[in-house]
């Protein structure tokens, strides 16, 4: 379980997040909503461990262990895994390569021959509609941005990261896109039990990702949380009744 417990953060010496809490359990859907500016990438860029984001208070838990203080690759290393608003291009990093040497350091007891990876790889690039052609090139070198969305899916499926931070990877998508990935998140957190942080300012994803639990985030600090209903009144009313 992930924890945000009354935590306060500040960059540059600005406070911009006031006394968030928010858990997180294995297997769960949480969204968090709100509108532009209001802080959703500043919680999870605090809890991927970002260096510009500084704790003024509270604490951050991962399944009861303080990490507060952990840096992004230890929290990597736990589990977490945070995809980016706009995945950077790596020239010279070859997917193939990259994806496979992911899967080792992820998967030490179950180990395959790179030939049973490969087939796999295949199938799952084939059910995301990913080009076969994108695995012999550099890690996101060219790819348009749909592209690059689809290929931090694949790693969350390589790695099946106990804890996913979800950051608006339904910016861009088109709706045949954003079916296939939700498929893939629906079934990491399924079957994997991974729990799933999406935060998003559109509704469009929550019909294929319903969430347990929906948060609204506004002007720094979550100012509701509940069900389904929470989504039904944004969509009516919009984030500021």
């Amino acid at each position: 379980m992930i924890q945000l417990k009354n935590i306060s953060v500040s960059i540059e010496g600005k406070k911009i997040l006031s006394d968030i809490n928010l858990t997180l359990k294995p297997g769960q859907i949480v969204a968090l909503l709100g509108p532009n500016g209001s802080g959703k990438s500043s919680i999870a860029l605090t809890l991927a461990g970002h260096p510009k984001y500084k704790l003024i208070s509270g604490k951050i838990f991962f399944d009861k262990q303080d990490i507060s203080t952990f840096s992004p690759d230890k929290r990597a290393n736990l589990g977490l895994f945070l995809t980016n608003q706009s995945p950077l291009a790596i020239p010279g990093l070859n997917v193939k390569s990259y994806l496979w040497q992911l899967y080792k350091k992820y998967n030490q007891s179950k180990k395959i021959a790179l030939s049973e990876f490969r087939d796999w790889l295949n199938l799952e690039t084939n059910q995301l509609d990913i080009k076969q052609e994108l695995l012999d090139r550099s890690l996101n070198d060219g790819f348009s941005g749909g592209e690059r969305k689809k290929m931090e899916v694949l790693q969350m499926l390589v790695t099946h990261p106990k804890y996913i931070i979800i950051d608006e990877i339904d910016s861009g998508l088109d709706v045949d896109a954003l079916k296939k990935i939700s498929i893939k998140i629906n079934q990491l957190a399924k079957t994997n039990k991974s729990g799933i942080l999406i935060i998003t300012h559109y509704n469009r994803i929550l019909k294929y990702l319903v969430p347990n639990q929906v948060l609204i985030l506004e002007k720094t600090s979550i100012k509701n949380s509940g069900g389904l209903e929470l989504i039904d009144q944004i969509e009516k009313n919009g984030f500021q009744k």
